[in-house]
């Protein structure tokens, strides 16, 4: 019998990934809707998406990162390898964007646009209330600083004046956790080894 890689399995994968990285203060989340991921006296809501090139390609190279292994069908069955020897990323060269590009890259990237989308949510109250708001985004895009910057500043201006809105922008690359504070413009950077990422994904079937 296979496993099946639904909404809740993104959410679950979320959730230990935060608890493991950031400490007991995540263990208290609980798997709802509106937003994915809360606690039960309202202290944080956290929203889960993917931000992904529309294909299903990107979808099974994400859970191939994840599984750090082979996804083998449609349905969602894994394939262990007897090695682990998966190469992270798309590989290549990165695109150079210039400076004046940069804003309309935001935008109209994946990241971009699932940004806009949630903070619309947050913003018309469609997550409730709770005492801070986060964004959980799985991405297969190789960020750079700039990147991360940008995808701040384009929340931050979203949502400004607004009454609730994402404080944390938590950016996963998979093996890569980037915590980052809308306000400030800052964020941290944490690392995720390819044993971690078997116990997040075996987890969270």
């Amino acid at each position: 019998m296979g496993h099946k890689f639904d909404t809740c399995f993104f959410e679950r994968y979320a959730q230990i990934t935060l608890e493991t990285i950031l400490g007991e203060r995540y263990a208290r989340l609980v798997n709802r809707d509106r937003p994915d991921l809360q606690t039960e006296d309202g202290e944080i809501g956290i929203e889960v998406t993917r931000a992904l090139k529309e294909c299903r390609v990107e979808a099974i190279r994400l859970l191939n990162e994840m599984a750090v292994a082979e996804v083998v069908d449609v349905s969602g069955v894994v394939e262990k390898k007897g090695q682990s020897g998966y190469v992270y990323g798309l590989g290549g060269e990165r695109d150079v964007v210039g400076a004046e590009e940069h804003r309309y890259w935001i935008g109209a990237s994946p990241l971009g646009r699932v940004i806009e989308n949630k903070v619309k949510k947050v913003v018309n109250g469609f997550y409730g209330d709770f005492g801070e708001f986060g964004l959980y985004i799985f991405t297969k895009d190789d960020l750079t600083e700039e990147d991360l910057v940008a995808a701040m500043e384009w929340t931050r201006e979203l949502q400004d004046g607004a009454e609730r809105r994402f404080e944390t922008l938590y950016i996963s690359e998979v093996q890569t956790l980037y915590v980052c504070d809308v306000d400030t413009l800052t964020y941290e950077q944490y690392s995720i080894t390819e044993e971690m990422c078997k116990k997040f994904f075996i987890y969270s079937l």
